[in-house]
């Protein structure tokens, strides 16, 4: 599989000729809408996980395309393809097998709503929690997209989270509103809890195979 990282949030992954895309949102700004999606997953309804006009545009190039979220997210997708997922599911699109786990966005401020969220691994082998710090129960998690800034976000929580799944490496997202100076501070952190629990860490800037 090849794993694609674009800013902040958002990554695709290709399999024999398929694609998978996460959280298209609208803080990602250099996104480029692939050919042969047949999936869309949207951890959660934020609009930094999620914009309309990128999945219209993903739309116009794959009309086939299903997009999955949790049922609050579905709500706002009149118009699109979608099917509902929920917490401890699985579910097959194409080259990918799903498997769902969490179901609660984390807390951001005491009597704040807290919306659905759903994280996702892929085939296996590729782990996103989402906005949270849900962890796939029972499965082992060989490459972990790792939140490192966000408002609901404490970075103890993340080395914690971090040294909780050892993966066999990590990379940074949910990094947007991180200057270039808190993105190193941050690579620097993780980089360090990666050699201490001996796993790698590594800032994505292209397409890895993995």
């Amino acid at each position: 599989m090849r794993l694609t990282k674009f800013e902040h949030a958002c990554f695709t992954v290709e399999k024999d000729g398929q694609v998978l895309v996460v959280d298209p949102g609208a803080y990602t700004s250099d996104f480029v809408v692939p050919d042969n999606v047949v999936g869309v997953v949207i951890t959660h309804v934020h609009p930094d996980h999620w914009d309309k006009e990128k999945l219209q545009a993903i739309v116009a190039t794959n009309p086939d395309v299903v997009i999955l979220g949790a049922e609050q997210v579905v709500d706002q997708l009149d118009g699109f393809n979608t099917q509902t997922v929920t917490a401890n599911e699985g579910v097959k699109i194409g080259a990918f097998e799903l498997e769902f786990f969490g179901g609660q966005h984390a807390l951001i401020v005491d009597g704040w709503p807290i919306d659905q969220n759903v994280g996702v691994l892929i085939n296996q082998q590729v782990y996103y929690p989402g906005d949270s710090f849900a962890l796939p129960e029972g499965r082992d998690v060989p490459v972990l997209a790792l939140p490192v800034s966000a408002p609901w976000l404490k970075y103890n929580e993340t080395a914690e989270f971090f040294s909780s799944i050892k993966p066999t490496m990590a990379f940074p997202t949910h990094d947007a509103i991180l200057s270039d100076l808190g993105k190193a501070t941050v690579d620097r952190w993780s980089a360090s809890i990666a050699e201490k629990i001996g796993t790698k860490y590594q800032r994505l800037d292209g397409p890895i195979d993995i």
